[in-house]
């Protein structure tokens, strides 16, 4: 901008000079100006005397560096933009390439964004994909990662990382979309764990065929929280509240057995006392083959493999998660 306006002044400039001090038309002064600063070479359309030709010369020099500056600016903006998107180019490819243990979230809609927002107060890793540039820009713009594609493409899934990922989140606009993503998700990491939402209850049955691990159905369920809301307000209020949200005091979590880090394996509740090291409360116990122990005693028996389901603080699970070995998850 302040290029275009030196230029124009300079020009202006010369106009003045031919047209006032040599007395010239304004059209043979505009041109005179105009082919001077364009150092074509044309020869002058009337005798210039020694004042005449100085000013022409200065008036050369004062373009040529005008003219100078404004190819410098411009070439500068176009190199710094090449630069600056290769730049990004190559941190993105970092970035997927470090991503492990993460989440893919397949959509970013009402559901998804809805997901993306508790994975992000959970501080737990994933990435956004989506096909429509819109709403990866506004899942950039909420600050999460994301990656521009179809999710039910294979090659969009390997460029996120579906080998390394923990799991998969289906919530992309038709069933068909979140099945297709499904299987290709099984395919490419049979061991990885994911979740579609489903529009009908035929879609649940086959989203569950064609592998999902857990299948949500917003009508459904929605309709069943309704129901729960209107007969047992303050139970789906505290459940509300410990699920979900930023303003949480207590929590629910899950905690995996582990042979290779917890040392409490083959002891009992009563002698790992794990109630009053932490002072969380252990809600259920399920075993590795499926099998659901609710409210368990101080006799119970901790395996490798059981799922440990406890209710506490953040301060409280911060202090079983060291007990029984550390998932590396952060409370609040």
């Amino acid at each position: 901008m302040g290029g275009a306006i030196a230029l124009g002044c300079v020009v202006l400039s010369g106009v003045l000079w031919y047209r006032v001090i040599e007395g010239w038309t304004w059209l043979d002064a505009t041109y005179m100006s105009v082919i001077t600063l364009a150092t074509v070479g044309f020869a002058e359309i009337q005798p210039l005397g020694a004042r005449g030709r100085l000013f022409t010369i200065i008036l050369i020099l004062m373009g040529v560096v005008v003219i100078a500056y404004i190819l410098n600016c411009f070439t500068e903006a176009l190199i710094q933009g090449h630069l600056q998107a290769g730049i990004r180019l190559r941190q993105r490819r970092k970035l997927m390439k470090s991503l492990a243990g993460h989440y893919i979230i397949c959509g970013f809609g009402r559901t998804g964004r809805q997901v993306a927002t508790e994975f992000a107060f959970e501080a737990i890793p994933f990435i956004v994909v989506d096909s429509h540039e819109a709403s990866v820009q506004a899942a950039q713009q909420m600050g999460f990662i994301t990656f521009q594609g179809d999710a039910t493409l294979d090659q969009v899934l390997f460029h996120v990382g579906i080998d390394r990922a923990h799991g998969l989140v289906a919530a992309l606009p038709s069933d068909a979309e979140n099945l297709y993503a499904v299987l290709s998700a099984k395919t490419l990491a049979p061991g990885i764990r994911t979740i579609a939402r489903a529009s009908t209850e035929e879609a649940v049955q086959k989203l569950q065929r064609g592998g999902a691990d857990v299948v949500v159905s917003p009508y459904i369920t929605g309709g069943k929280r309704m129901a729960a809301a209107a007969i047992r307000p303050q139970v789906v209020d505290f459940l509300d509240g410990i699920l979900t949200g930023a303003d949480r005091t207590v929590y629910i979590e899950e905690f995996l057995i582990s042979p290779k880090h917890c040392p409490q394996i083959g002891r009992t509740l009563e002698e790992a006392q794990l109630r009053v090291k932490s002072g969380a409360l252990i809600l259920a116990i399920r075993r590795a083959d499926s099998s659901l122990i609710v409210g368990p005693n101080g006799d119970t028996l901790l395996c490798s493999g059981d799922l440990v389901i406890v209710m506490g603080s953040s301060d409280e699970l911060r202090r079983l998660n060291q007990i029984l070995g550390p998932i590396h998850r952060k409370y609040r």
